[in-house]
């Protein structure tokens, strides 16, 4: 047990934590973004699987872990197209095409990957920034501060959602077409765009999501390898609402229960595998059930809006 307590073993439950907890992360920032504006996103699991994918290939063509997380990125945003136009704009079911997207995603990419890389299962080198000073410290040094630099991008593009949506006049028009849409058109703002805006960076944080957890987080695509990460974000962003402090804190927990699974599986505990694999989910829904009641959901959630109407 006291090999639990060594600086190498602190260094692996910490990269652990934050392999488990940053896609999430970024993620549940795209999906508050969106349900901030009144678009409830059930395609998460499927924009960040084409993350994920084009992330991959992109790194592996250009030998860039920074193009990949780019290409995963536009990626997620180019899908968020389908909800845009076919839901923000035409007014059609939120539910019905989430799924539809989740479900093309996770079949496209899969398909994708067997015919090109499924015979080699290439892996994409990452590069760590190492702070001095700080990287030498033993156990935390070698892990917190030898990241790759997104990982500090990923938490600086979390603060500065944040900001927005709590300090700026975007943020206050996202806020009114996720509460009162008809307040904002009575304003003078635009519903349409508003959700539009949110529906494109909703998908592109998913797809920033989906590319973390390939490149830095496993350094590889595996088909369906978000394992319903995406349902989870969904879960985050309700119980945050809307506080991306809160999407912080709550990814975080969920990254200490994927780590923890690992420890489980070094120890000597006669554990199922399948059991330790699913601890993750266990947790995330019994603090699903300890604060359900805290949860708000906005009445326009997930409704198509027409101006002008009543």
């Amino acid at each position: 047990m006291t090999d639990l307590l060594t600086p190498a073993f602190i260094s692996a439950f910490i990269v652990a934590c934050i392999a488990g907890a940053v896609p999430l992360m970024l993620a549940a920032v795209g999906e508050t973004i969106g349900e901030q504006s009144g678009v409830l996103n059930l395609g998460i699991e499927g924009m960040m699987l084409i993350g994920a994918y084009v992330g991959y290939v992109v790194a592996l063509d250009t030998h860039s872990v920074w193009l990949g997380m780019l290409g995963g990125a536009l990626g997620g945003a180019v899908i968020s197209l389908v909800l845009l136009v076919l839901n923000v704009w035409l007014g059609l079911n939120q539910i019905v095409l989430g799924i539809a997207i989740t479900l093309a995603g996770g079949g496209v990419t899969s398909v994708l990957y067997d015919q090109k890389y499924g015979a080699t299962a290439p892996r994409v080198e990452v590069d760590r920034w190492r702070i001095p000073g700080l990287s030498s410290i033993p156990g935390v040094g070698t892990s917190l501060f030898s990241q790759s630099g997104l990982f500090w991008i990923a938490l600086a593009l979390a603060a500065l959602v944040a900001w927005f949506l709590s300090k700026s006049n975007w943020g206050l028009s996202i806020r009114a077409a996720g509460q009162k849409p008809s307040s904002l058109d009575a304003a003078g703002g635009s519903v349409m765009r508003t959700r539009s805006q949110a529906v494109l960076l909703g998908g592109l944080f998913s797809g920033l999501g989906g590319a973390y957890l390939a490149l830095l987080g496993t350094s590889a695509f595996t088909p369906f390898m978000t394992n319903g990460l995406g349902y989870i974000a969904i879960v985050v962003t309700m119980l945050a609402r809307g506080r991306i402090l809160w999407v912080g804190l709550v990814s975080l927990l969920y990254g200490v229960t994927v780590a923890v699974g690992t420890v489980l599986q070094l120890t000597s505990l006669n554990i199922p595998t399948d059991i330790i694999t699913m601890l993750p989910y266990i947790v995330v829904m019994i603090v699903l059930l300890i604060f359900a009641r805290s949860v708000y959901i906005s009445p326009v959630l997930g409704a198509p809006y027409t101006r002008g109407a009543r």
